[in-house]
């Protein structure tokens, strides 16, 4: 049974996160914002949902591990996972002024968040000051596309629908968040009894399992884009999620309830995040793109750090 809850809260947590931004995307168009701005917000809020649901969820029911562990996995699995894929479909191309913006937030928010590994937990005061953080991050992201500094990302296709139907698009988005509510629900019942049955830390679980789940999303967006010959939108999006995945989905979440982050995460997690992030940036600034030998090498990388997890020899206990 905790397998159907587990399967059943992927499946609804992707749908879910479809429908959210598909409906607000539609939405925020027809209320006649800026489809840069609304891009990378929505889109950024909408794919980084799950994440937050579920790091709620897990924070508010004592499973801390789950809380931290998912954020931090699906940052890694952000840049190797979908980033490498995206890019063994399609060699991703660079753009000074996404690297200038969003890479330089992503390697911050990396930083910080291995600051806070340091310090062993995340208050209240902490996390509001994260959250204030992201919304003058978002301020600055305004400004520049005002001035037009900014190339246009995290583009979605609704389809049309919510533009023509105001209705349908409140629908999507209504609905889209109910699925996301109880999707993160099953995840975290489900994932927790396993590890709990199968001796298996929960650490390990939401860095693997939960994280992988909740990443679904940017996965879809960053395959349909690259599909579609615009692999900056997977880029941009992979990027842009983890800023809010730190700030926004954490940050709120120990404002609401303080997070301790367990020790465990130092001794290889939280370093791999933020040398990753450091390593994709410099390649993306000297190389000017990511081609599609550094998508194998991602992959390749990403699939060994799952491996070591499950192994004895993990870091994570």
């Amino acid at each position: 049974m905790d397998y159907i809850y587990v399967v059943s809260g992927l499946v609804l947590l992707f749908l879910g996160g479809e429908s959210v931004v598909r409906g607000a995307v539609g939405l925020a168009r027809r209320a006649g914002v800026s489809p840069l701005f609304t891009g990378l917000v929505i889109v950024g809020f909408g794919t980084s949902a799950p994440e937050f649901l579920v790091t709620l969820q897990a924070a508010l029911t004592g499973h801390h591990a789950i809380t931290v562990g998912n954020i931090l996995g699906s940052n890694v699995a952000n840049l190797m996972l979908i980033l490498g894929t995206a890019a063994v479909i399609q060699p991703v191309l660079s753009r000074w002024a996404v690297i200038r913006r969003d890479g330089v937030a992503m390697v911050a928010a990396s930083a910080v968040f291995v600051a806070l590994g340091l310090y062993g937990e995340i208050t209240r005061a902490l996390g509001l000051a994260m959250v204030v953080a992201l919304a003058g991050f978002i301020g600055h992201c305004y400004r520049t596309e005002r001035r037009g500094e900014a190339p246009p990302e995290h583009a979605t296709d609704d389809g049309g629908l919510a533009r023509r139907y105001l209705p349908v698009g409140i629908a999507f988005t209504l609905v889209g968040i109910a699925g996301l509510v109880g999707g993160s629900r099953l995840l975290v019942d489900g994932a927790s009894a396993i590890a709990t049955r199968a001796g298996i830390s929960e650490a390990v679980i939401g860095v693997t399992l939960v994280a992988i789940g909740t990443s679904l999303p940017e996965l879809a967006t960053a395959i349909v884009a690259a599909i579609r010959r615009h692999p900056d939108v997977a880029l941009g999006n992979a990027l842009g999620s983890n800023v809010f995945n730190v700030f926004g989905m954490l940050g709120l979440t120990a404002a609401i309830v303080p997070v301790q982050i367990a020790p465990a995460f130092l001794r290889l997690d939280l370093w791999l995040m933020l040398a990753v992030s450091v390593l994709l940036i410099g390649m993306l600034i000297t190389g000017h793109r990511l081609a599609r030998s550094e998508g194998v090498v991602l992959l390749l990388a990403y699939a060994g750090y799952v491996a070591l997890l499950f192994s004895p020899y993990s870091a994570i206990t």
